[in-house]
């Protein structure tokens, strides 16, 4: 029995400086505001939401083949809008058989914005996947400059422009051509980690399939005892499945006290502006097939390549 103890007592040490460290670390992003703006320190902000926003159908041709188009609600003051979402994950399938970059990373932009309206401590993944956002925008902005010979032009700020990151053409216009110009300038390796758009591309590749997984669950009705799952169990499930196999234990541990601290499910509802789960199915069945499209056509590119399994 001492010996046992012995063992465990490290262990619950361990995870008692993880979740030290993690709070200190979300204390970075904590939402800007002030405390009337939110609930408790960890909770999310919900004074965004306001009653009667403006409803319009879902974009043509991505509604369910058994109905009418459902009604997405812009929801003012809000920063995840769900119409917004729709039109970028469509864009990006305008080229066949490929992923423009350019409405994907906008894309994620808006689930961006979902993530971090989930409160302070699912900002420990979302900026984990923000920095990978802007690598690939920085990948491209220098790729663009190296090509032109000149650097990109600067708004008042200072800051690179949205314009000059080089999305619109070039390498980094689409997946397939991405995927190609990285192959051939020697950029990808299959034993090593680098930071190519490649290999990051496929960590937000693993994330979209959790989200999606995630509002498969919040889409579905309850159980034969009529129980519906909390958006932490749901996001835990989504992430045993999508992206627990390729992380260490460590954040595998981070990652369960993380998704107990998610909001419940009427928050979520809101951040779709709808107020009940029938209203919110088609809606959430809309942005999931957006999203399985644009998963698919970027599974099947990756795989081509053998880029599924990058280091």
């Amino acid at each position: 029995m001492v010996f046992n103890r012995r063992r465990t007592l490290p262990r619950y040490l361990l995870l008692s400086a993880m979740l030290a460290l993690l709070f200190f670390l979300s204390s970075f992003w904590l939402p800007q505001g002030g405390v009337g703006d939110c609930g408790g320190v960890w909770q999310p902000c919900l004074s965004f939401y306001r009653q009667q926003p403006e409803a319009q159908p879902a974009p043509e041709g991505w509604a369910e083949p058994d109905g009418a188009p459902p009604l997405l609600q812009e929801c003012p003051g809000q920063s995840f809008q769900a119409r917004r979402l729709l039109q970028y994950l469509k864009s990006s399938l305008s080229d066949a058989d490929d992923v423009l970059l350019e409405p994907y990373l906008q894309s994620w932009d808006q689930l961006l914005n979902f993530m971090e309206s989930l409160g302070t401590m699912v900002s420990f993944f979302s900026q984990k996947v923000r920095e990978k956002v802007v690598l690939i925008r920085e990948l491209s902005l220098k790729h663009s400059a190296e090509a032109h010979g000149k650097r990109g032009p600067r708004d008042h700020s200072g800051l690179q422009t949205p314009e000059s990151f080089g999305l619109k053409t070039g390498a980094y216009r689409s997946v397939r051509s991405m995927v190609e110009a990285e192959l051939k300038a020697g950029a990808v390796d299959f034993s090593r980690r680098t930071d190519s758009g490649c290999r990051t591309l496929l960590r937000l590749h693993r994330s979209l399939l959790w989200l999606k997984l995630m509002l498969e669950g919040l889409a579905e009705g309850p159980d034969a005892d009529g129980r519906y799952k909390t958006p932490g169990e749901l996001s835990r499930d989504a992430y045993r499945v999508a992206l627990a196999p390729h992380h260490p234990w460590l954040l595998r541990q981070a990652a369960e006290f993380v998704f107990h601290a998610l909001p419940d499910r009427r928050f979520f509802l809101q951040l779709v502006c709808v107020q009940s789960q029938r209203e919110a199915a088609p809606v959430l069945r809309v942005i999931i097939h957006a999203l399985t499209l644009v998963h698919a056509q970027t599974q099947r590119i990756l795989a081509e390549h053998d880029m599924l399994e990058l280091p």
